[in-house]
């Protein structure tokens, strides 16, 4: 028996313009690692968390990665005493699926060590219970991509129903995260609770044609279909400088960009890594004009979802 298993999951892009809450993609890096061992002690145990991140609480109550592995437990009957040590390498409330990417990590670790061997699927509906815990909401499009690498559409949640889509070669994300905090709370609730059908049948024509474009590999169609009537028009008024970050990036070599899940991380999708490099940099420029610091993350679209380390 194992005394400890290690996994990583990767940050994630979620809505990427026209799929909001159906749409989401894997980075490479940032990500969360999550050390899973066996405790004497009964229940669950979060230790105080270590890396760039830290201000989570470790009650596995309030905690996604406790929440999620409690759920998974009580689904199988078991009472194992487990101790979890997390590694925080996402940042917290910036919109790169900070809340999925701790919370599928523990899974995936637990997993491994009580040697449960549930497909990356099978575990989703744990990571969602902490997802509903975090934002309300029993949101997929955060998780599927974290658990299962590339791009992925959230078909439907009840049952679920995951694809994974296909990935264009070289196809690269630069992203910028702002020097400031938004709530997914909040950034739901300032979503109206109804939209106009000519509005939902144009989302409808750019979410088909994103996905067509992923698939025939058409740079110009997806492109074209990287805009979103649903949620930005809203929630880039919580974004100093969002339309004019939309504007440099595409000046600068960028397919599209937008919010990345509910910000105030904004993402571009780009042809090359080399491209991505412009296009970042030009996105921070506008943020630092706007009188804020931000981090850059450079990332291929990983294939690789959450996996173990050891």
């Amino acid at each position: 028996m194992k005394n400890s298993v290690r996994a990583y999951a990767p940050a994630t892009v979620a809505n990427a313009t026209s799929g909001f809450d159906v749409l989401g993609f894997a980075l490479q890096e940032p990500g969360d690692i999550v050390v899973c061992r066996h405790s004497d002690e009964s229940g669950i145990k979060i230790l105080p968390l270590t890396g760039e991140y830290k201000d989570l609480p470790t009650d596995p109550r309030l905690n996604t990665a406790g929440v999620a592995v409690q759920a998974l437990l009580d689904s199988m009957h078991l009472s194992a005493g487990l101790e979890l040590e997390i590694q925080k390498g996402v940042p917290i409330v910036g919109g790169m699926g900070s809340s999925a990417s701790s919370a599928v990590a523990a899974v995936v670790a637990v997993n491994e060590l009580l040697g449960l061997s549930k497909s990356p699927v099978e575990l989703l509906p744990f990571v969602l219970e902490s997802e509903k815990a975090a934002t309300g909401v029993p949101h997929a499009d955060n998780a599927a991509p974290s658990l299962l690498g590339g791009f992925t559409m959230v078909h439907s949640l009840d049952p679920i129903d995951i694809i994974s889509l296909a990935t264009p070669e070289n196809l690269a994300c630069a992203l910028v995260h702002p020097d400031m905090h938004i709530k997914t709370k909040d950034a739901r609730e300032i979503l109206p609770p109804t939209v106009l059908m000519e509005t939902a049948t144009r989302q409808m024509g750019h979410i088909a044609g994103f996905v067509t474009g992923l698939y025939t590999e058409d740079m110009d169609l997806i492109a074209r279909s990287m805009k979103d009537e649903l949620a930005e028009p809203y929630r880039g008024r919580l974004i100093p400088g969002y339309q004019q970050v939309k504007e440099a990036a595409v000046e600068s070599g960028a397919l599209g960009a937008g919010i990345s899940g509910s910000g105030p991380s904004m993402f571009a999708l780009c042809p090359s890594s080399k491209v991505a490099e412009k296009v970042g940099e030009s996105m921070q420029q506008v943020f630092q004009e706007s009188g804020m610091d931000s981090e850059l993350y450079l990332s291929p679209i990983s294939q690789m979802g959450a996996h173990i380390l050891d």
